[in-house]
């Protein structure tokens, strides 16, 4: 036998060696696939009743009307904006959480995440109580500034970035964990700048997160209700996002609130499709 040949035999895997296991050819027991079953349709058949009772033939007119056009427009200007107020505040968050060390960090990280479990229509009180006209911090910029934002189209960006950065903040700080702080330490000890560094070495890093974390706040922000009523109300052409116009209509028109609710559907869809490559690819 040659060297080669004894390498090879070597190499090769042994009879009772140990095997890669093969999980996903099993058959899952009963007792697991009736529960998923009844969960994935519990799921699913909401949405598949919306589709089923749309109003495929009206639907053209319904999406048509002036009214529809202004809450799909101001529902993506404010959703947009508020996006780019959850990127400017959020990733400098991110990093302050992911990189350094301070007392009460897990505090602030609690009080970063809590817009997710807090009922929206209680962030839009806390809001008003905030930033309203007679407000904790309101006041003062009606008094010095004349700037009032309940009840105005700020009002609507101020609260969906208010539910839609915490997204954006726990996305991106998940991505500066995982990326590797050696790279930004090699760049200070060249001579760049804390923030050089951030921006010319960690940035391009973590831009899959920004990313997706961008994507994932503005799709909140599109969806957000409780928190705009709450604090924008409902005003045609001024407050009246998508969402709002869904509410109002299911009250006189459910049709019209059924074909509002597939532009919605329509644009999550979409969402998901956008971020198929971190959320439906099979590790």
């Amino acid at each position: 036998m040659t060297p080669l040949d004894t390498q090879s035999a070597a190499a090769a895997p042994l009879p009772g060696g140990p095997r890669r296991r093969r999980t996903r050819g099993r058959a899952a027991p009963l007792p697991l696939l009736l529960p998923a079953l009844v969960g994935l349709a519990f799921l699913v058949v909401p949405l598949l009743a919306l589709l089923v009772r749309a109003p495929w033939r009206d639907l053209p007119a319904q999406l048509s009307s002036t009214e529809v056009w202004q809450a799909l427009q101001l529902s993506l200007v404010c959703a947009t904006s508020a996006t780019l107020v959850s990127l400017v505040l959020g990733v400098p968050l991110a990093w302050l959480l992911a990189r350094t060390e301070f007392r009460g960090r897990g505090l602030v990280r609690a009080l970063v995440t809590l817009p997710l479990v807090l009922p929206p229509v209680v962030g839009g009180v806390a809001l008003l109580t905030a930033l309203g006209r007679n407000g904790v911090v309101g006041q003062y910029l009606d008094q010095w500034f004349g700037l009032t934002l309940p009840f105005t189209t700020t009002g609507v960006v101020v609260a969906e970035a208010f539910v839609a950065m915490p997204f954006l903040v726990i996305s991106v700080e998940g991505t500066l964990r995982a990326a590797d702080p050696r790279y930004e330490e090699a760049a200070t000890t060249l001579g760049a700048s804390r923030f050089t560094a951030f921006r010319r070495v960690t940035l391009p890093l973590i831009a899959p997160g920004i990313a997706a974390g961008s994507v994932l706040a503005w799709a909140r922000a599109l969806g957000e209700f409780g928190a705009t009523i709450t604090f924008a109300g409902n005003f045609p052409g001024r407050t009246q996002t998508m969402p709002l116009a869904v509410y109002l209509a299911m009250q006189s028109d459910p049709a019209a609130a059924i074909a509002l609710s597939l532009v919605l559907l329509a644009v999550s869809v979409t969402v998901l499709a956008g971020l198929r490559d971190r959320w439906m690819t099979a590790s």
